[in-house]
Formats: structure tokens, sequence, C-alpha cells
């Protein structure tokens, strides 16, 4: 099915702009409101939001689809996806609502969408609310009097998180006397980041953590770690971390200020995990963005890479049909399935911190478990988004110079699934020639 409104994370764009309006969010409520009625017991939704000042606009309109349709809506305000995740579940609610465009800067805005275990939507659900929106079938629905939803404000939602979050963490180990740098990217995290590491131990260097509804992911954060890394020489601390608006991806920086991404964060886990016998089927979840570094990397321990689509729910998704528990993408989305049903940035930073402190030693030992191949990865906006299959010119470049890299590189070309960008990956050798490559590509479009 051609999808109208969900990309690969759900919907999103630009905020009171379609399809990011206050009608869709009302629309958007009352199909998942209908989605979760069962039986004759009194239906909860959960909404979440980060700190886009948009928020307030799209959480009232979605609250109010939801109530419209019999359904209550439990309120818990900026919390990270991750957090809204579990709530979801621990609360027993039916579904669970996140407001929120993750790294994207303040203008955008988002909703996706979990089920009652705390787990995305797969697709064909999605696609289900989409024809509940557009087909009009439930339009007629209209419960009143005592049928009608209620909401109601959920004041500890954070204290709860964070008392899952320090369950993550061994109870034998303790972070006292680790010097850590938090950079929560005036995002969702921006209250429970800190205080979680601080109450495990650590001495926290806090920053974006005075968000005001327009600096969400402003030269911070996930997106922008440089002044993390510069924060961690200067306060001479063993580790930095720097989460997204949504707080479900992290990068970590070393002692040295050196940045590692997801890749590299994964061959770390993988490496201490197959160690200590707890990876299961000895299999690592990535997607076709994954260095080709990462690959070689856990070959040489004996780990298999699957690799899947974009996207952390896709690499969700094969994680639990097959059995795996580590996975996760470049990007920082890291999905350590024993603890958690998505990619949370803080729990990917406790499991990152307990295992340094189990094999004594600094995370820029641990990192030489990996060596990353040369990438380049070029972003391009595009007015329409064609099938790459049926533009000549893009393909008679791709190759061209999918022969010249031969077994030695990748190539891997596709729009993305919430902009209207194009993105070319390239991965060799010569970090000269596949800049010049991927130019090329992205410049045929």
């Amino acid at each position: 099915m051609m999808r109208k409104i969900f990309g690969t994370d759900g919907v999103r764009g630009v905020a009171n702009v379609a399809p990011m309006t206050s009608e869709l969010a009302l629309q958007l409520g009352r199909a998942v409101a209908f989605l979760c009625r069962k039986g004759k017991k009194r239906n909860r939704v959960l909404i979440g939001k980060d700190t886009r000042v948009s928020g307030y606009m799209l959480e009232t309109a979605m609250a109010s689809g939801i109530c419209s349709m019999g359904v209550d809506v439990l309120l818990v305000g900026p919390l990270s996806t991750p957090g809204i995740a579990l709530l979801t579940h621990t609360m027993r609610a039916d579904a669970g609502v996140v407001i929120s465009a993750s790294h994207n800067p303040f203008q955008d805005n988002g909703i996706k969408i979990f089920a009652a275990d705390g787990f995305k939507l797969p697709d064909q659900e999605e696609e289900h609310i989409e024809q509940l929106i557009f087909g009009g079938d439930i339009d007629h629905l209209r419960p009143t009097a005592n049928s009608v939803g209620k909401a109601f404000r959920i004041d500890d939602a954070v204290g709860r998180y964070s008392v899952a979050l320090k369950h993550v963490f061994p109870d034998d180990l303790s972070l006292t006397g680790v010097k850590i740098v938090v950079d929560c990217a005036h995002g969702a995290a921006y209250r429970v980041a800190p205080s979680v590491f601080e109450e495990l131990g650590a001495k926290v260097i806090a920053m974006g953590v005075k968000p005001d509804g327009r600096n969400i992911n402003r030269r911070c954060g996930s997106l922008h770690p440089e002044a993390m890394c510069q924060a961690v020489r200067r306060h001479g601390a063993q580790l930095g971390i720097a989460l997204d608006g949504d707080a479900d991806r992290v990068v970590i920086a070393t002692e040295h200020g050196d940045l590692l991404d997801g890749d590299q964060l994964l061959a770390i886990s993988a490496k201490h995990m197959q160690n200590v016998r707890t990876l299961r089927k000895k299999a690592v979840v990535a997607t076709v963005m994954s260095n080709l570094g990462l690959e070689r990397a856990l070959g040489e321990m004996g780990v298999k890479l699957v690799r899947t689509p974009v996207g952390d729910r896709y690499v969700v998704e094969r994680m639990r049909k097959k059995g795996y528990n580590l996975g996760g993408e470049q990007s920082g989305h890291l999905i350590f399935l024993d603890h958690a049903t998505t990619g949370d940035g803080v729990v990917a930073a406790l499991m990152v911190l307990s295992m340094m402190l189990r094999d004594g030693k600094p995370l820029s030992e641990l990192a030489g478990v990996m060596t990353p191949i040369p990438q380049i990865t070029i972003n391009k906006t595009v007015a329409e988004k064609k099938p790459i299959e049926k533009l000549p010119a893009v393909q008679k470049i791709i190759r061209q110079v999918e022969a010249a890299l031969g077994d030695r590189g990748r190539v891997l070309v596709r729009y993305s699934g919430t902009e209207k960008k194009v993105r070319v990956m390239l991965e060799g050798d010569d970090l000269a020639r596949i800049q010049a490559w991927a130019e090329e590509i992205a410049d045929a479009f």
C-alpha cells in the first residue's frame, strides 16, 4: 500500500503544515482510540511529548480525538520516547503516543504510536490507521454523555521511568567517582538523564537542560556533539553522552573526547556480551547503513551481522522474530531488548558504563575492537521521490561506482523516510575517491 502520512518512524513534518496539523492529530487520535476499544472496560491511551512549543497544540488535538471516541487519555508531559513506551506497558495502557520529531529542528514535529506491549506498531497496523482516517469508516461513531473519554495528568511519570532506568544498572556496581558529561539536547530527557546518573553515584556535568520550546537539538545533542566532546576534555570526564531530542538515540565520547557512533557501541557491546555469554544466538542486528567495519569486527568474534532496512523498528521486529537481544543503528539507536522495547539512549549509556566497570578498562581501549571503514553520506533535497530504479542517469553512475569498488566497498542510495531527501552512502578505503563518487551520484538527482 502507498502510504499517505506514515514514514519510517511515524508521521512527521513541519508543525501546523499538512500533514502535521491539529486536524490530522485529532483524526489520528480517533483512529488509535477505535483500534484500542476492547470489551466493556474503559480503555486508555497514554500521550507524552518532547519539549517543542508545538507539542501543546498537537497533544491537545490528539487527546480531543481520543476522548471523542470514548477512550480515556493519560497525559505524562515531556518524557523520552523509550520512557513513554515503557509506561504504556507498565501502566497497562492500550496504546502509547509520542509527540516528537526526534532529532529534527524545533519547527518540525511528529507522532509515533506504540502498542500496549510497548513496541512500535508494524506497517500493517499503520496502514489500517490510514484506512480509518481516509476511508471515513469511523466518522459516524460519536459517543455522548458518560461515554465521552476523560483526560488525566500523570504527575509521577518521570519518577516511574527513573526507577526503571536505575534497575537496568547492576546492583553490585556503582558510578561513584565516575565523571560524566551528559548533553540532553534541551529535549525530553532533560530532567531524567542527569538525575539517574547522579543517583547512581556519578559526578554529572549537565548540558542542554534548559528547554525553551525552540532550542531542542540546536547546536547540541547527538547531531551536534562537538560541545559535549570539548566538555569531556575540559573537565577530565571518563565519558560523554549526547542524546537527541526524544532520547531514543545516543552517541558517546571516550575519555579523550573522541566520538563513538552506534556501530562502534554495538561492537563494544557485542564483544562484552559474547564474553559473558549473554549475546543470544551469536548475532547482532543492524541496518543496511551500518559500517562495513562493524561486520568485519563481529566476524572476527564469530558473531553474525544481520542487516535490515533503515529504521529502528525494523531492527526490533527482526530481533523479536529471530530471538536476538542486541541491535541498533549507526545513528545511535541502540536496542538492548532484555531491558527496553525500543532504542533508549540512557539505557545504552548505562550498559556501556557497566561494561567499562566490569572490564576495568577505559572506553578508548574498548573501542579498539572495531576499525571503521571510511564512509561518506550525502543528503540532498529532492522535489519528488521518483523511483530510483527509473532514473537511468543515476543508475548508470551507481553501476560504474560499484564496479570500481568491487568487494572493497559499498554503495547505498535511498530516500529518507521522514524528509524529501535522497541519502547517498559510500564506503571504501580511499576517502577522497568515495567523496567524489558520492557527490557525483547526488548531483545526478
